[in-house]
């Protein structure tokens, strides 16, 4: 089911920030303890002191299996919930459980404010000190075992939110065209059509693959979709950026026609950021607007292209020209499907994220240890051969996070979400200047050191920025220099048809520093 599990030590605030979670999700909230209070018709301590531990250990872990049997939730469980391994393995296997860890001082001081309601800690102030105490000595190496953790000591309500939304991999966007939810894991893909009931969406769909994953994961959606009791029917495009065309939109539009959608039926786009870039297209101009799910398949699509309602075609002269918001109701990450990805296909994702390690999270180019294996394997190695798939999902949350942020501020681009535009306005040039034959998140990473070759001309940035930020792409075998033939001013063309031009000038997204793009009109 997917669940969201908060777990860890009496009074470290799981039940708040259980509620404040479910709330920005738009999640059913369960705090186990009230679901045994309320079934049993007792508190917590009359069960202890009426039946003992054991029975009551019996109780939680009967209730555990009773609400993780419901629609995804986030789930406040009790501080010892998870000590029976049992119970442990259940709650692993039906979700994320991240544990909650807090200095013993806080503990007691949020253990004063609410004496008596938790049995293990009762007693009178220092009898309930020294029960917590002892407490957290015997269950210590068990919270440490958990391997997702989230430090609630010091943190603001907003800022645990964001971390609690990373550490998951989950996040809702609310302020497009309609609410976006987004889900960040491995293994996923065979649970979308359960993933979807909860949406109301119609009862036909039409998958949408390039022929990159049609054979790979078309059969395996379509196959979760009918078993949650939808018709679907299936359609090829081709794959990649030359074909992302109004012709492969049209062909999207027939695949709709022949399979009978109606407004109130959806689409699914199985694939990068060409081929939801397309779907959603399609969608949103089928019968004037039907709803979408997007299945990404790419990491330049899980960091960036999955997520924010942009949505596409080029035209011959100029990228992403025609194209709209709308917004996609869900996007399944499955970083699994990442495994076959070739290394070139992998650092072109990764362009995206380390752009926007310049926009607001250097961590994400300090730290780049699941990407360890790209620096030595030929460009033909399997990713899943180089990397650990689970430290990949974090990875990719940590980078999703700057995205959604930008999108949550500026839905329609009118201000911050134009940071994320970093790198692409000289990169399309180059993309469009050599018949594709260099990738977008090749293109990205030319264009951002370009870029911030720009904002040293202009006065903006210290001469050995462009050098600081050429290395962090090479350090990860991207390409940092204009191709043979090229330079800035070759490129000036074609940039002044950017859809980013205003009053004559084009918008550059230019990075100054760590943490500091600007957005700065350039006549070219």
């Amino acid at each position: 089911m997917n669940h969201l599990y908060l777990y860890g030590p009496p009074g470290s605030g799981k039940t708040t920030l259980g509620k404040l979670l479910a709330e920005r999700l738009a999640l059913p909230f369960v705090d186990l303890d009230v679901f045994i209070r309320e079934t049993a018709g007792r508190t917590i301590p009359q069960i202890f002191a009426e039946e003992g531990e054991a029975s009551f250990r019996a109780r939680e872990r009967k209730a555990l299996e009773t609400v993780s049997g419901r629609p995804r939730s986030v789930i406040a469980l009790g501080g010892g919930t998870l000590l029976d391994p049992a119970a442990r393995a259940w709650a692993e296997d039906h979700g994320t459980v991240a544990c909650l860890s807090c200095p013993l001082e806080r503990l007691r001081e949020r253990i004063r404010l609410a004496p008596g309601t938790r049995p293990l800690v009762a007693g009178g102030a220092e009898e309930a000190e020294r029960k917590l105490a002892d407490l957290m000595a015997r269950r210590a190496d068990h919270y440490a075992s958990f391997p997702v953790r989230l430090d609630v000591a010091a943190g603001e309500p907003a800022r645990l939110l964001d971390a609690a939304e990373v550490l998951f991999g989950a996040f809702r966007i609310t302020s497009g065209d309609e609410p976006s939810d987004i889900l960040v894991g491995t293994d996923l893909i065979d649970s979308l059509g359960s993933l979807l009931q909860p949406y109301g969406l119609g009862r036909r769909c039409v998958v949408v693959a390039d022929a990159n994953t049609s054979p790979l994961y078309a059969d395996r959606v379509a196959q979760s979709l009918r078993a949650a009791g939808c018709a679907v029917a299936t359609t090829t495009i081709p794959a990649g950026e030359p074909d992302k065309n109004l012709s492969t939109v049209a062909a999207i539009w027939r695949a709709f026609l022949g399979a009978g959608l109606a407004r109130d039926d959806f689409a699914v786009a199985v694939g990068g950021g060409v081929t939801g870039d397309l779907t959603g297209f399609a969608a949103a101009t089928w019968m004037r607007g039907m709803r979408w799910v997007n299945v990404s398949t790419t990491l330049l699509s899980m960091v960036d292209a999955s997520t924010g309602g942009k949505t596409g075609c080029d035209l011959p002269e100029a990228k992403n020209m025609v194209g709209a918001f709308h917004s996609p109701t869900f996007v399944l990450i499955d970083v699994a499907t990442l495994a076959s990805l070739p290394v070139r296909e992998v650092r072109c994702g990764l362009a995206e994220a380390l752009k926007h390690a310049f926009i607001s999270d250097p961590s994400l180019a300090q730290d780049l240890s699941p990407f360890d294996g790209l620096r030595t394997e030929a460009a033909t190695a399997p990713l899943g051969s180089l990397v650990d798939l689970k430290a990949l999902a974090s990875y990719v949350s940590r980078a999703l996070a700057v995205k959604v942020a930008c999108v949550r501020q500026d839905p329609r681009e009118h201000g911050i979400r134009a940071k994320l535009n970093l790198g692409h306005t000289v990169g399309h040039a180059v993309e469009i200047a050599t018949d594709f034959q260099v990738k977008h998140g090749e293109a990205v990473a030319i264009g951002t050191v370009e870029e911030a070759r720009l904002a040293v001309r202009l006065g903006k940035a210290a001469a050995d920025w462009p050098a600081q930020v050429a290395k962090v792409f090479a350090d990860v075998g991207l390409p940092t220099e204009l191709p043979a033939g090229l330079d800035f001013n070759a490129l000036a063309d074609i940039m002044r048809r950017d859809k980013k031009k205003k009053d004559g000038a084009i918008r550059f997204a230019l990075p100054l520093g760590w943490g500091d793009v600007a957005l700065v009109p350039v006549e070219v």
